[in-house]
């Protein structure tokens, strides 16, 4: 199997982390109250963030097809974390944001590190 081109891979990389951010989570930034509690939660619900994972999932495995996993995993963290937390910051008065915003990228990063690297030895010479 042809593997495209290393730039058309890494832009629809950064295209794919910047849809999953705004077509999962960029419009509902409402809290909403728990059915089974009645306390408040949100912003998001669970589909939205099983989407958004998803999505993140497909970027780092058609990165991790054609870059190295360092680079796939930097290509899918930083434009997601970067959406996130200007959306966060907006709406935060206390800088817990700052917090939230390290645990995504760490999260995303080794996750989607991971996702790439297996994707990565599934390409390689040695399998084909």
């Amino acid at each position: 199997m042809r593997v495209p081109p290393r730039q058309l891979v890494a832009v629809l990389t950064v295209v794919l982390s910047v849809v999953a951010w705004a077509a999962w989570l960029a419009w509902d930034q409402e809290y909403y109250l728990d059915p089974a509690t009645g306390d408040p939660a949100g912003p998001y619900r669970a589909w939205q963030v099983v989407g958004s994972v998803l999505t993140l999932l497909v970027a780092a495995a058609l990165a991790g097809w054609a870059l190295r996993a360092v680079v796939a995993a930097a290509l899918v963290t930083v434009p997601f974390t970067v959406c996130w937390t200007v959306a966060a910051a907006g709406q935060d008065d206390t800088g817990l944001f700052v917090v939230g915003a390290v645990l995504i990228a760490v999260g995303l990063f080794l996750g989607s590190g991971a996702v790439a690297a297996g994707t990565g030895r599934l390409n390689s010479p040695g399998r084909r």
